[in-house]
C-alpha cells in the first residue's frame, strides 16, 4: 500500500531529546501537529522556500541604548524597532528636561556656527541695500569737508597776521626813485594779502608821470613786488620857457631850460598831444630803423600828409609824406643814406617809396 507524500519526512525527522525548560517547550511545540491540516498543505509548505523575514529599518533619531539584558534567558538580545523609538522618545524626553532644568545652557557648535553664518549673511544684504546711499553720505561728507577746508585757508589768508604785508619791492625803475614809489605805499603795510587795497596802490603809483605800467605780484608770507615799466622819451616840444620831453602818448615826462641831447625837436605846430600833426610826426619816429632815428634832429608836421624830417650834421632832409607806410620809407631811407656821403647837403623824398628820389644841393 502506497504511503501519502510527505509522510517518509515526517517519519524521517529526528526527535529532539526531552530537555527542561524552555527549550522542551518549543520542541514539544514543534512536533504537535494542529488538529484537521490537510497533508497535501503540508506538503505544499515543504516545497515552498523559506521566506527571510524583512530587517527593521533603522531609526534615525538619537542611537539609543541597548536594553539591559532581562534576567529572563529566553528574551531576544537584539534590539526592535519599538525598543529603538522608546529609546530616542527617552532620550528627547531627557534632553527637554535638561534643557528645562537648566536654561543657560550653550548651544552646540553647529548651532553657533550656524549663527555666525546667518548674521555674516544678514549684515552683506544689508551693506548691499544700502551701498547707494552709504556712497551718496560719503560724497556728501567729503563735499562738506572739502567746504569746511577751504573756509579755514581763507580765513587764514584773510584774517592771519602770519600773511600781513612786511616788505615791498620796486623792480624795473631807473628814472623813478625806487624809495620814492615805496615810500607812497607804506600805508598798505602790516595788511593782510589778501586785504591789500591795489585801487590805492594805483592812485599813489599815477603820481609818478614816469611810470607808464605796472604789476603786481604778492609773495607769501609777506611780500609784496611791484615791477614798474617807465615811459620812453621819443621827442621834446619846445616851448618860449623851456624844453618837455614827452613820450609816443604826449605824456610829459620832464621839464628843462636846456635842450637834452639825442632827442628830436617835435614840431607840430601845437603843444597838443592829441592833435593830427602829432600823431603823424610821433609814429614816422617809431617807424625809424636804429641807425636814422639817432640822427634825427627835428620832425616838422602840419598835417598827417606833409612830415618832414632834418638830419643832425650838415642838415640833411627827408621828404616823408604821410604817415602810411613808414616801415618800407624807413628802410628805404636807411639804404639811401648808406650810399650817401654824410657831410654832402642832399634831399632824400621817400613819399613814394617805390620810386625814391635823390636830390643834391
Amino acid at each position: 500500500m502506497k504511503r501519502p507524500e510527505g509522510f517518509d519526512q515526517h517519519e524521517a525527522e529526528p526527535q529532539a531529546p526531552p530537555t527542561g525548560g524552555a527549550d522542551a517547550k518549543r520542541a514539544r511545540a514543534k512536533r504537535e501537529k494542529p488538529a484537521g491540516r490537510n497533508p497535501a498543505a503540508q506538503k505544499s509548505d515543504a516545497r515552498q522556500p523559506k521566506r527571510q523575514q524583512p530587517k527593521p529599518p533603522k531609526p534615525r533619531g538619537p542611537k539609543a541604548s541597548s536594553p539591559k539584558p532581562s534576567g529572563n534567558p529566553a528574551a531576544p538580545t537584539s534590539p526592535t524597532i519599538t525598543n529603538v523609538r522608546e529609546a530616542a522618545a527617552a532620550a528627547s524626553k531627557r534632553m527637554l528636561a535638561e534643557k528645562k532644568a537648566d536654561p543657560s545652557r550653550r548651544v552646540t557648535a553647529e548651532a553657533r556656527k550656524a549663527a555666525r553664518l546667518r548674521r555674516r549673511y544678514e549684515r552683506s544684504e544689508v551693506r548691499r541695500f544700502t551701498r547707494r546711499s552709504r556712497h551718496r553720505r560719503l560724497a556728501w561728507l567729503t563735499a562738506a569737508g572739502a567746504v569746511v577746508v577751504l573756509c579755514a585757508l581763507v580765513a587764514i589768508a584773510v584774517y592771519s597776521p602770519l600773511l600781513a604785508l612786511k616788505t615791498i619791492k620796486v623792480e624795473g625803475a631807473s628814472r623813478v626813485s625806487a624809495a620814492d614809489v615805496r615810500a607812497s605805499l607804506a600805508d598798505q603795510l602790516d595788511t593782510p594779502l589778501a586785504l591789500v587795497d591795489f585801487a590805492a596802490i594805483k592812485k599813489d603809483l599815477a603820481k609818478f608821470p614816469l611810470i607808464r605800467s605796472y604789476v603786481t605780484e604778492t609773495v607769501p608770507p609777506n611780500t609784496l613786488i611791484v615791477h614798474i615799466l617807465e615811459r620812453s622819451p621819443i621827442g621834446v616840444l619846445e616851448t618860449p620857457s623851456d624844453f618837455v620831453v614827452v613820450d609816443a602818448a604826449g605824456v610829459t615826462i620832464s621839464h628843462s631850460t636846456e635842450r637834452p641831447a639825442k632827442l628830436p625837436v617835435i614840431d607840430s605846430g601845437s603843444m597838443k598831444s592829441d592833435s593830427t600833426a602829432f600823431k603823424a610826426a610821433v609814429a614816422v619816429l617809431l617807424a625809424l630803423p636804429a641807425s636814422v632815428a639817432s640822427r634825427v634832429d627835428m620832425v616838422t608836421a602840419r598835417t598827417n600828409d606833409d612830415v618832414t624830417l632834418v638830419l643832425d650834421g650838415v642838415g640833411q632832409r627827408v621828404v616823408w609824406g604821410s604817415s602810411d607806410r613808414s616801415a618800407m620809407k624807413g628802410r628805404v631811407l636807411a639804404d639811401l643814406i648808406a650810399h650817401q656821403d654824410p657831410n654832402t647837403v642832399v634831399e632824400y623824398d621817400v613819399s613814394a617809396p617805390n620810386n625814391a628820389v635823390v636830390r643834391t644841393g
